[in-house]
């Protein structure tokens, strides 16, 4: 046994140097190289982009494509030969996959790079970083199972057991597709987001009762960031099958109201007049809408709205606040008495004495 051991260890001497001296010297080329391709390219540059994404990858996969042709052309009765082709194979398999994962994700940064948010374009920017992050990711899925299956497929018993499985593949994707309904539901329903765009990144939606941003789409689920900066994880599958609010589909401005109840007797030209005041000392009103109505009343009061416009949401919630302070104070200081009250009348019900 011994002496087998001793024999192997001897043959594979020539040929593990020349495999590591090898491995060696294409790593340290390929770092030369990548190096001078960073001193003469830009960093900002397309090419650049992809190389810097999948360096560490690449540098893998030609490493290892280098071990697979020096261990190719080693002397075929080397013991354990077959062993170790099949492993540097399956790992060469798996590099593959994740050098093509990290360029497919790269050409996500890229379209995002050159279609930057400019002033008055952001609508279209943010549709197509939405589109191109839902298609990167779907497209990244693929890739994985094909490459695990490829690496699967290295093995013997694999490749019978599939060749098992096509022959009853209807039985099998019946099967399977019950099995993975919810995931395949929330890929298609991605897939559905990604071209009708309901909603983009950075959109303002009203979900469920929240008021938050989109914040990250994945291609299973979307983390929305809540105005108290909680996040919010929902399943793609949720809007397509459910109604939601998006404030900003086709413009960030939003119009915002203030409602306050005073007395009959209170005047209302004041009131316009302190409210023009107050949005015209605010930084957050974008000079739009200014309206005041009397929209209701009731047994004891009337109701006043004001209406104003802002930017966006958060200006509008921050000019709403604002709004309303400077209105509850100013009918505190000067109009006291029309503030709502209960009226009553007092009634002598106390019969007169009989003389």
């Amino acid at each position: 046994m011994l002496d087998y051991f001793e024999a192997g260890a001897t043959a594979w001497f020539y040929p593990a140097l020349t495999a590591v001296l090898s491995v060696i010297v294409t790593y340290g080329l390929f770092h030369l190289t990548l190096a001078l391709i960073h001193r003469l390219t830009h960093r900002k540059t397309v090419p650049r982009l992809f190389l810097d994404a999948s360096s560490r990858a690449l540098s893998v996969v030609v490493c290892l494509l280098v071990l697979n042709v020096v261990l190719g052309s080693s002397p075929p009765e080397l013991i354990w030969l077959s062993q170790i082709l099949h492993i540097t194979t399956l790992l060469l398999i798996l590099a593959v996959t994740w050098a093509l994962v990290r360029c497919t994700s790269a050409i996500g940064d890229v379209i995002v790079m050159l279609n930057p948010v400019l002033e008055g374009e952001w609508k279209r920017a943010r549709k197509v970083e939405t589109q191109t992050r839902f298609l990167v990711r779907a497209l990244n899925i693929l890739i994985v199972i094909v490459g695990l299956g490829a690496a699967l497929m290295t093995f013997e018993p694999v490749r019978h057991v599939g060749g098992s499985l096509l022959a009853s593949a209807g039985v099998g994707g019946i099967i399977l597709g019950f099995a993975a309904r919810p995931v395949l539901g929330n890929l298609l329903a991605g897939m559905q987001i990604a071209l009708t765009q309901p909603f983009r990144i950075d959109d303002v939606l009203y979900v469920q009762g929240e008021w938050c941003w989109v914040e990250e789409v994945t291609a299973t689920y979307v983390v929305l960031r809540v105005w108290d900066l909680r996040r919010l994880v929902v399943p793609l599958q949720w809007f397509i099958e459910n109604p939601f609010q998006n404030w900003s589909r086709n413009s960030s401005e939003l119009l915002g109201t203030v409602f306050i109840r005073v007395d009959y007797h209170m005047p209302i030209h004041p009131l316009r007049e302190e409210f023009g005041r107050l949005l015209r000392q605010t930084s957050e009103w974008d000079g739009q809408v200014e309206t005041v109505q009397v929209t209701d009343t009731d047994d004891r009061t009337m109701q006043v709205r004001f209406l104003m416009s802002a930017r966006n949401s958060s200006q509008t919630w921050d000019l709403r606040c604002a709004v309303r302070e400077g209105l509850i104070t100013f009918v505190q200081e000067h109009y006291p008495e029309y503030l709502p009250r209960v009226r009553a009348r007092l009634v002598d019900t106390e019969e007169p004495s009989e003389a």
